[in-house]
């Protein structure tokens, strides 16, 4: 196997989503998100980098191992207390273009204008959690690959395809076209009950708190949908735990 020695420079640099693109790498920190990676996507880590004390504890991996100081480990994580262990990892192919992948899935999650990274990689791993295939997403999203995303997803960022691109409508047009109902999630939609259960194929889409689905989204949409709360109390839910809730409901299981 050749090993190949990149400055440390090079790992930080994946904090950056300029870089992440231009490399095609990012970067997956802590011992349980490595773990999940390897479940899922073995093939795709490149690297993985860990403390000498770490790496006692590692699983056995077939990419290269680097062994960094505690100090070189320090200065390529995002997290505040890191866990000595991080992968890098190939960002999927089209992750950021248009043409869908042959095997979709029957559910899929479309986020429009979820700018916040936490939000973001908690929806991703709830879509995981309920067997949704993908997750379609405006460029007004935050990456999800960026650092806080990735932690937030808990290494459930490649157990879902992933498609981030400003032509987000011209896919969702494209699975319509295929049977896939449109579900949109919208304050002035039907109160949803216990007993609702999504189309066996379908596209849930979520907006961001504050705007939420933009007309042209909400024109195509085959019907919308509203979680009932005390709006007296609060405005709105928070995007991830409405997400939760809808994913929950609506599955079959």
């Amino acid at each position: 196997m050749v090993v190949i020695l990149r400055p440390l420079s090079w790992y930080k640099d994946l904090s950056n989503v300029r870089r992440r693109r231009e490399y095609g790498f990012f970067l997956v920190e802590g011992k349980r998100a490595v773990e999940q990676i390897q479940k899922t996507a073995p093939s795709s880590i490149e690297e993985i980098l860990a403390t000498a004390t770490a790496s006692k504890t590692t699983g056995r991996f077939s990419c290269a191992l680097r062994i960094l100081t505690d100090r070189q480990f320090k200065t390529i994580c995002s997290s505040k207390t890191p866990q000595g262990i991080a992968a890098v990892v190939r960002i999927p192919e089209n992750s950021y273009g248009e043409d869908l992948p042959k095997q979709t899935g029957d559910r899929l999650l479309l986020l429009e204008g979820v700018q916040d990274p936490g939000n973001v990689g908690t929806l991703i791993r709830t879509a995981s959690a309920f067997d949704y295939g993908g997750v379609i997403m405006s460029e007004e999203c935050a990456d999800p690959f960026s650092p806080k995303a990735v932690q937030a997803s808990a290494g459930s960022t490649m157990s879902v395809w992933i498609r981030r691109t400003d032509g987000y409508r011209g896919i969702v047009k494209k699975i319509q076209e295929r049977g896939f109902k449109l579900i949109a999630a919208d304050v002035e939609g039907g109160t949803l009950t216990a007993r609702y259960s999504l189309p066996s194929r379908c596209v849930l889409m979520l907006g961001s708190e504050g705007a939420g689905l933009s007309d042209q989204l909400l024109a195509l949409a085959d019907e919308k949908i509203r979680i009932p709360i005390n709006d007296r109390m609060v405005e709105s839910l928070n995007v991830a735990t409405a997400g939760a809730l809808l994913m929950f409901l609506g599955s079959p299981n």
